[in-house]
């Protein structure tokens, strides 16, 4: 019993390292929620940075945006009625009347049809068959040819 005794005293382990066991089980413990943290938070600043650059892409949009509808505007009001009116008469022009206007007639003008988009107004194409007869043979008519009607003859019998 003594043996065994020993034998197990000399294999067991003293208390001060199952305390430092306990201790570096904690610590790996503790070591690994950090990482998980700031792993986390690495993830998360970087969601927030690029939220934040998508939003100032976005008000630059917006924008640019309200810049091309005031262009349009200012464009709107260049090419009014009135403001061409106004600069045609600085440039010179002036309205004229109907026994001012002279007509010249050039021999072999076709003068432009209308163009008519009108799909019944127009007469209908004839139907052209695109496909071959051997493609348009149906599976029936094919079985019919070739079980219920007589081959040719492989070769010619003279009288």
């Amino acid at each position: 019993m003594e043996s065994v005794q020993r034998f197990t005293h000399a294999y067991s382990q003293a208390p001060w390292r199952k305390q430092l066991q306990l201790i570096g089980l904690f610590l790996l413990g503790l070591i690994i929620v950090a990482l998980v943290a700031g792993i986390y938070l690495n993830v998360t600043a970087r969601a927030a940075t690029i939220g934040r650059s998508i939003q100032g892409l976005r008000f630059d949009i917006e924008e640019l945006e309200r810049g091309n509808a005031d262009r349009e505007s200012q464009l709107a009001v260049l090419t009014s009625n009135l403001e061409m009116q106004k600069r045609a008469e600085d440039l010179g022009f002036y309205s004229v009347d109907s026994g001012e206007i002279v007509y010249v007639v050039v021999p072999g003008y076709i003068e432009r049809q209308p163009l008519d988009l009108d799909a019944s107004a127009t007469t209908p194409l004839p139907r052209i068959q695109t496909l071959s007869p051997e493609y348009t043979q149906s599976l029936f008519d094919w079985i019919r040819e070739r079980v219920f009607e007589p081959a040719s003859p492989l070769a010619e019998v003279r009288p």
